[in-house]
């Protein structure tokens, strides 16, 4: 199976979260015509720590998520807070791997997808931000976090010891992060983890905003000892040529105050950037193509001349182990020129990933 992930859905309480999975979540497995739907779920800081603290609540939210046919494997716990505020931008990225918060948001992540792993997982995955924003970022805040995700490693292990089976964390780079890129990550990661607990979230849409190659990133990973813990199925949006008018104003339509959307332009002389759509018509030349950092539905071609990046995701799901956590994570519906029905939109998702990811990929 593969899953799609619930950060789309608003939700500040337990009792939101399922109102809804039964507006949304129910709908898509009935659509689907499948017996069970697996989620990469979402839980708000306060919601992890609540279940993280009571056992009964855990086996209570397990045996509801069943009775809907919902089953979890994997978590997202790169949005700590409220991920639908009128603004998010940069404030996604708070609080960093240097503030005890995420740390303890992380561990109580982990206590809680231990008891809900479905019997047929062979492990649980938790995908989580490349340690800040890259500014500001110093050595001692390189130090600061390899000493949480250390701390953090010792409470994975706790859950596998416990469980029988392992929770692993998925670092998942960025643009204009600390970790920007997969070579950043790997950079940074090797012979600083144990990589039978810390690994990598290669999200699809950012690695084609750098320009990486699939196949080669999937290899780096490999060769520095390290694995690919969980792929977040996602599309960037792609322009040609946008100096036109036409590519211009039609990438432009894409430009939102919420969500940040980094853009890349591929240069012979190399890939320069901007941190979000504004800049990039200020300050790029616009003279070579251009990747943007906004999910766009698997599915859904993007009104000419604009195109979405889905040949990346294909060959790096190509590149991946068989059974490593697959996730669908288009999170910008609410900000989508011309989105329909969610539900209906996340069900299209699904059923282009299952024709066109390479079977075996499972949540």
């Amino acid at each position: 199976m593969i899953a799609y992930c619930t950060n789309v859905h608003p939700a500040p309480d337990l009792a939101g979260i399922l109102v809804q999975l039964d507006r949304h979540a129910v709908r898509v497995r009935e659509a689907l015509e499948a017996d069970t739907l697996a989620l990469g779920l979402w839980l708000p800081a306060p919601v992890a720590r609540g279940l993280a603290e009571d056992g009964t609540a855990r086996q209570h939210f397990r045996a509801e998520l069943a009775s809907r046919g919902l089953t979890v494997s994997t978590l997202n716990a790169f949005p700590y807070g409220d991920f639908h505020d009128e603004v998010v931008k940069h404030a996604v990225y708070f609080p960093t791997w240097t503030d005890p918060r995420r740390l303890r948001y992380t561990v109580d992540c982990a206590a809680v997808l231990a008891d809900l792993l479905p019997d047929s997982a062979s492990y649980g995955s938790i995908s989580t931000l490349p340690l800040a924003w890259r500014e500001p970022w110093t050595g001692r805040d390189d130090d600061r976090a390899a000493e949480a995700l250390a701390e953090l490693t010792l409470s994975l292990r706790a859950e596998t010891h416990r469980h029988g089976r392992p929770i692993r964390l998925a670092v998942e780079p960025e643009p204009g992060c600390v970790l920007d890129t997969v070579a950043d990550a790997v950079g940074w990661l090797a012979g600083r983890v144990d990589p039978g607990h810390v690994g990598i979230c290669l999200d699809t849409c950012h690695l084609a905003v750098s320009f990486a190659d699939p196949a080669e990133a999937v290899a780096s990973i490999r060769a520095a000892g390290l694995d690919v813990v969980k792929v977040q199925a996602s599309a960037a949006l792609e322009v040609a040529e946008p100096g036109t008018a036409a590519g211009r104003r039609a990438v432009a339509a894409y430009s939102e105050p919420r969500y940040l959307h980094q853009v890349r332009e591929n240069t012979p002389g190399g890939v320069l950037a901007a941190d979000d759509l504004p800049e990039a018509f200020e300050t790029l030349p616009a003279e070579h193509p251009w990747r943007v950092h906004f999910h766009v539905p698997l599915h859904a071609v993007p009104p000419a001349p604009l195109t979405s990046t889905t040949d990346v995701l294909v060959a790096a799901v190509a590149a991946v182990d068989p059974g490593t956590h697959v996730e669908v994570e288009t999170y910008t519906w609410t900000v989508l020129p011309g989105a329909g029905d969610l539900a209906d939109g996340i069900a299209a998702e699904l059923r282009w990933a299952t024709r066109h990811l390479r079977t075996g990929v499972a949540v």
